[in-house]
């Protein structure tokens, strides 16, 4: 089963990059007759109107992936589209990315797709309406009412409200990496084999693309415990390394790539109605142009076994009211969960451990300030929030030995 595919991060900052070396008219008339077919409706406003210059608001914008097998990609995808696999499409994917106000800090927050929750009663494309349930897996939402009931959805368990989403789908996903060029990941514990995608790299460092950068992103039996909360973790280093790619001094002066990445990006996403306009993206993206890495994290949302099937999760609301809080205050926030408690991926540069003496406690030291706010004002996260800032360099947990 499906995966987790690119940020939506790697999209805005790809669009910043046009921006940024003056070509506006060219790609706004490009992008905007791309952007504004199949565009979706959300409930929620937007804040302030379209301009060249950056959106001064906080915001929050939704990336959905979906796992439609598209005719171009059937014969790769093998048994995922043929038989009972083959069903309808559902958001195996859902992100979603909170930039604050001054000072600008970027939080991704990845939400499993086995997380039982309510579904609100959502409008369906034909017009019906489909009533609302009180327990469902979120990778469901798509299917009563595609992105405005996933964004729907989503706002209700945050308490967020999301004026801009996006879809991607496994072909965006082929052609959004291959204008990329590839990201460089790191693959450690042996390598990574995993025969339900067919993917099979030795352990070091690998640039991936195209179809092999899905099935990277796809990979579940490949990583730690071979769970969609290990794949998480292993999306989060793609992301990270994807960030850094994209804010490099080489991509940002090669013009060619800057204008391929854009047009690539408004081919294949489906917008909100809010994203349609192009002078919007650009202007959503000024903001992200100049965070600093360690205010960009990556975090995944809290969950507890659910109690009805120990294979799936629910929410785990008081945990994550800590994050929601973190956001409101827009003040740093701290991870202080393991990198990724499923296992898959462990810390590229591990620090070594001092040895316990006799006075040792288990009291946990004071965080030390650091950028702009003091100890007091930074935000610790409860440890079943896991995840990692851009700075912090992650390894994918292969378990190469378990796959033969």
């Amino acid at each position: 089963m499906f995966r987790q595919l690119l940020s939506l991060l790697g999209i805005a900052v790809a669009v910043v990059m046009v921006a940024s070396v003056a070509v506006g008219a060219y790609v706004v008339g490009s992008l905007r007759g791309s952007l504004s077919e199949e565009a979706v409706a959300l409930e929620a406003e937007v804040a302030e109107p379209p301009s060249l210059g950056p959106y001064e608001s906080e915001f929050t914008l939704l990336l959905v992936g979906t796992d439609e097998c598209e005719e171009e990609l059937r014969a790769q995808l093998g048994a995922r589209c043929e038989g009972a696999d083959a069903g309808g499409q559902l958001n195996d994917v859902n992100m979603l990315m909170h930039v604050s106000a001054e000072p600008r800090r970027v939080t991704v927050v990845s939400f499993p797709r086995d997380l039982e929750l309510p579904i609100p009663s959502c409008a369906s494309p034909d017009g019906s309406v489909v009533s609302a349930m009180s327990k469902q897996p979120l990778n469901s939402a798509y299917s009563y009412g595609e992105l405005g009931c996933v964004a729907k959805t989503i706002s209700d368990l945050t308490g967020q409200e999301i004026p801009f989403a996006a879809k991607v789908s496994f072909g965006n996903v082929v052609n959004i990496t291959d204008a990329i060029g590839g990201v460089e990941v790191c693959i450690g514990n042996g390598g990574i084999r995993d025969p339900h995608t067919g993917i099979d790299l030795p352990a070091g460092m690998h640039t991936v693309q195209g179809f092999d950068a899905l099935q990277f992103l796809r990979t579940r039996h490949g990583v730690g415990d071979e769970s969609d909360l290990a794949r998480i973790g292993n999306q989060q280093q793609y992301m990270s390394r994807l960030v850094h790619k994209l804010r490099s001094d080489e991509i940002l002066t090669n013009l060619p790539v800057v204008l391929d990445l854009a047009n690539t990006a408004a081919r294949n996403i489906t917008p909100s109605e809010s994203l349609t306009d192009p002078v919007r993206i650009v202007q959503l993206a000024l903001t992200l142009k100049d965070v600093p890495f360690d205010d960009i994290t990556f975090v995944q949302y809290p969950v507890l076994t659910d109690p009805d099937n120990a294979n799936h999760v629910v929410p785990d609301r008081a945990a994550a009211s800590v994050l929601w809080d973190a956001l409101e205050r827009n003040v740093p926030i701290d991870v202080s969960g393991k990198t990724n408690s499923n296992g898959g991926v462990i810390d590229a540069n591990p620090q070594e451990q001092p040895e316990p003496t006799p006075d040792s406690t288990a009291t946990p030291p004071t965080p030390v300030p650091t950028g702009t706010g003091a100890a007091e004002d930074r935000a610790v996260l409860p440890e079943n929030i896991n995840g990692v800032d851009a700075t912090v360099e992650t390894c994918s947990a292969g378990n190469v030995a378990a796959n033969g």
